[in-house]
């Protein structure tokens, strides 16, 4: 746990106060059989109603004195564990932030989800069982123990059966249930994977009537999820009875010794039962311990779980003295081959291509061709595995991370809104943008057309997803939340697919027109949205086939030719 304690630091005054009264908590709890035992011995045997009086009365504000003490541990203990859960769930969320995009396709979505809410909270209850029954249990049975000496030292010789007893179905209990809780932690992955996948697609699932299918997928999820906490419960519930059996016998034996030496006149009837709740008192403690023990096994699994999110390095990461300034828009292939992440498998390969600053260059080509893949190395979503990126004459990977993504715009195939105002989203480009800003974004990307009419206007609320708008204007919205940065190069990754003919057209026109100093790439399945480029990329299967004006392509590139026909026919049908 070496490497998560540092994040204790902001709640280290709540982490040492909660041990600190739990021991006094602990101290009064022992003192109350003391007492109670010089109640019967000494104030009943002699009939001195004023010593149990007065006895009685320091045993009710030894009680409360314990109250108080337990109720501060219990809210310093849980102040310092889930404090401590959310600077780990912190810190998990900016490492998760800072993964390139292979290191995203090592981890599922739903495994990343779990890691910071499950895992990050059983890390702070067992960090608060630490503080608390850590600490509560073994002072208890050390000082109930103490005290059992001091009442009767003979008697003492029935832990020599009973603490080896449970020590050993301790033992057994944890070498069995530690990889049950770490199958658990897994199983909670596949469910939430299922609930994701589900409700991101909730559509698709209702238009199909896949509803029964999904419910069994879920049950099936959810059944082997159940069974292997049974199988952890059924650990716990079998070892329970166990240890009363064992708890009890030594009762009964200290009940059969003890009681021979009341009618021997060597040991006190108050003492005996002093003894007695001394043995309860260590023997439920080291059931405390035994329990505290299983949950720290859960929290074991949950912290590796954690640490091998945290000790997954970045795929990409800023170099030892960052370029912070481009040129120009100018983008450069120098023979570049790309293969994913733990793939020997190139889908780019020799790509040389030079593109000038402020021009507009189209990307075509059939389903798998590696279109996105191509654009993604620019803004440093990966690297290349041959060849270098340029921007502006400099090497991508010489550039500072952050600086180079706030010049490169980048709207994705997948048109992400989030939960806000449309103000809020279009800062999201610039966080200083005033509202004149964003509403020039919002014509030049043909969005204001239909903001203008809400209302309220840029205050209009934008649900979760973008679920409150169409396709084709949430790709609207984005290409706006884009622009509003101003960048040296503006990727558009087919991001106007859902946008009728007359609106991409309208688009278009704008890049040609009113942004000019910008370098853009499109990336287009209908050639309208790309044909007035001033060159177009024609890529087929990972290499570039051909590249020129669209009257160019039709002559010498029978890939392009064979697109627009096929476009064509579909327009005049």
């Amino acid at each position: 746990m070496k490497e998560l304690i540092p994040y204790m630091k902001k709640y280290r005054v709540y982490a040492l106060l909660s041990p600190i009264m739990m021991i006094l908590e602990v101290l009064t709890d022992v003192s109350v059989p003391y007492l109670m035992s010089r109640i019967v011995d000494i104030g009943i045997a002699t009939q001195d109603i004023n010593y149990v009086v007065k006895v009685g009365i320091v045993m009710i504000f030894v009680a409360l004195a314990g109250m108080v003490f337990g109720i501060l541990s219990s809210h310093f203990g849980a102040r310092a564990g889930y404090g401590f859960a959310s600077e780990i769930r912190l810190a998990t969320f900016k490492k998760i932030q800072g993964f390139s995009f292979a290191n995203l396709d090592k981890f599922t979505v739903s495994s990343l989800i779990t890691r910071l809410t499950n895992d990050c909270n059983t890390i702070g209850q067992v960090a608060m069982m630490c503080l608390r029954m850590g600490i509560r249990a073994p002072s208890m049975m050390l000082l109930a123990l103490l005290m059992a000496l001091n009442i009767n030292s003979s008697l003492t010789l029935v832990f020599a059966v009973s603490i080896p007893a449970l020590v050993i179905i301790t033992l057994v209990v944890l070498t069995k249930a530690r990889p049950l809780f770490l199958e658990i932690q897994t199983r909670v992955d596949r469910i939430n994977a299922v609930i994701k996948e589900n409700l991101a697609g909730v559509g698709v699932v209702k238009s199909f009537n896949r509803q029964p299918h999904e419910e069994k997928r879920f049950k099936e999820r959810n059944d082997g999820l159940r069974d292997t906490a049974l199988k952890a419960i059924s650990i716990i519930v079998f070892v329970m009875p166990l240890l009363n059996l064992i708890i009890y016998s030594t009762i009964i034996a200290v009940l059969w010794f003890g009681g021979k030496q009341v009618t021997a006149g060597t040991m006190g009837q108050g003492e005996l039962i002093s003894f007695i709740t001394y043995i309860t008192q260590i023997m439920i403690s080291l059931m405390m311990i035994s329990m505290f023990f299983m949950q720290l096994l859960r929290g074991v699994a949950s912290k590796d779980r954690i640490l091998e999110v945290w000790n997954t390095e970045s795929e990409i990461n800023n170099p030892l003295e960052p370029v912070t300034a481009i040129q120009d828009g100018s983008i450069e292939f120098d023979n570049v081959s790309f293969a994913y992440p733990g793939s020997s498998e190139k889908v780019l390969w020799d790509i040389n291509l030079k593109i000038e600053s402020g021009e507009i260059i189209g990307i075509i080509g059939s389903t798998g061709s590696a279109k996105s893949t191509l654009v993604q190395l620019i803004p440093r979503l990966y690297d290349v595995t041959e060849g270098a990126v340029r921007v502006g004459g400099v090497d991508v990977r010489d550039y500072d991370l952050k600086f180079l993504r706030d010049q490169v715009a980048f709207v994705l195939q997948k048109n992400t809104l989030f939960s806000g105002t449309i103000r809020d989203n279009m800062k999201w480009g610039n966080e200083e943008a005033t509202d004149f800003e964003i509403i020039t974004a919002l014509k030049q990307a043909q969005a204001w057309e239909f903001v203008s009419k809400y209302e309220d206007g840029l205050d209009h609320w934008v649900e979760q997803g973008g679920s409150n708008f169409s396709g084709g204007q949430k790709q609207r919205l984005t290409i706006a939340r884009a622009l509003i940065k101003r960048p040296k190069v503006m990727i558009l990754d087919d991001s106007t697919s859902a946008v009728d003919m007359t609106t991409d057209a309208k688009i278009q026109r704008t890049f040609r027109e009113e942004l000019r100093g910008i370098t853009t790439i499109i990336i287009g399945q209908r050639i309208s949205s790309i044909q007035y480029a001033d060159r177009i990329i024609v890529l087929h299967e990972g290499q570039i086939e051909s590249v020129g004006s669209h009257d160019q392509l039709l002559e010498i590139s029978p890939i392009y030719r064979d697109i627009y026909e096929s476009q064509q026919k579909g327009v005049a049908s």
